[in-house]
């Protein structure tokens, strides 16, 4: 009998999940400090990089990397770390209006769509699928074009891409919440309809929203980047950072560091907003737990 106790497998307890969070892993630190050293090149690109990134000279052409110029230079002998640390602001601004552009108008539809119905709800609806039928992408092509060259327009043309994304997620958010008892209760009780959309739908409508936010602003920062490889962005010889690789792209066999340093930047910048979103929406899962 002894032995079979001593053989039997020990019982523990469940793992208890702690309530409001986790332990942060080495990958979300290693995602907070480089986006960390991101805000710091938008908010002050000098502490990090002494150089001028329109700066030609005609002697430092194609260097590799090095100490002196860590990322190396590029055709003109620009320092290539300079201008990826100057281009952060412009491609990172960019995005943060296209997701504020569909994140705005995508919310307003999907919210009149769902509460209001009927007419309104079928019309909206109809531009959404239509939408929602062309890749994102070619879509802000089409836009950019119409609109004309730059980082402003090509921000506008990726944020009306990503509306009906925004305008799909919140009109069933509101159709969920619209059904729900307290909703009715407060039309029973003489609340205006303008007050019932303001203090009760919204409020419990915008959580899945906001939580798309993060992601939508890593997919614009590879939208924006892609509109300005293809010539549609900034104008050289301002930096940006998918001008920096189409720029490299001409070098790509003497010189591969000036397409592969840009292209891994605009990856991890990606990587990390990712990962940090998942950090922030395992965070208010766990403090509604």
């Amino acid at each position: 009998m002894s032995q079979l106790i001593a053989e039997a497998p020990a019982i523990t307890s469940p793992p208890r999940r702690v309530r409001g969070g986790r332990r942060l892993a080495g990958s979300d630190i290693a995602a907070l400090a480089f986006l960390l050293v991101l805000a710091v090149a938008v908010a002050a690109p000098g502490l990090l990089s002494p150089f001028d990134p329109l700066e030609v000279e005609p002697g430092q052409t194609l260097l590799a990397p090095s100490l002196a110029h860590p990322f190396g230079t590029d055709y003109l002998g620009r320092d290539l770390y300079t201008r990826v640390v100057h281009g952060t602001g412009r491609t990172l601004l960019a995005s943060f209006i296209a997701v504020v552009i569909g994140l705005g108008v995508g919310s307003l539809l999907g919210l009149i769509a769902a509460y209001f119905g009927r007419a309104a709800d079928t019309i909206i609806s109809r531009i959404v699928d239509v939408l929602l039928s062309i890749p994102g992408l070619l879509l802000s092509m089409v836009i950019v074009v119409a609109l004309g060259f730059g980082s402003i327009n090509a921000a506008i043309a990726v944020g009306i891409a990503s509306v009906a994304m925004f305008a799909r997620l919140m009109r069933s958010e509101v159709l969920r919440v619209r059904a729900l008892t307290f909703i009715e209760s407060s039309r029973h009780l003489g609340v205006r309809p303008v007050g019932v959309l303001w203090h009760h739908v919204l409020p419990n409508s915008y959580g899945p929203v906001l939580s798309m936010t993060t992601l939508q602003f890593g997919a614009s920062i590879l939208w924006i980047a892609a509109l300005s490889f293809l010539g549609y962005g900034a104008p050289p010889p301002q930096p940006e950072w998918g001008l920096l690789v189409a720029e490299g792209r001409e070098y790509i066999a003497s010189s591969p560091w000036l397409t592969m340093l840009p292209g891994l930047v605009i990856i991890l910048t990606v990587l990390s907003i990712s990962r940090v979103s998942r950090l922030l929406s395992y965070g208010r899962n766990g403090a509604d737990a």
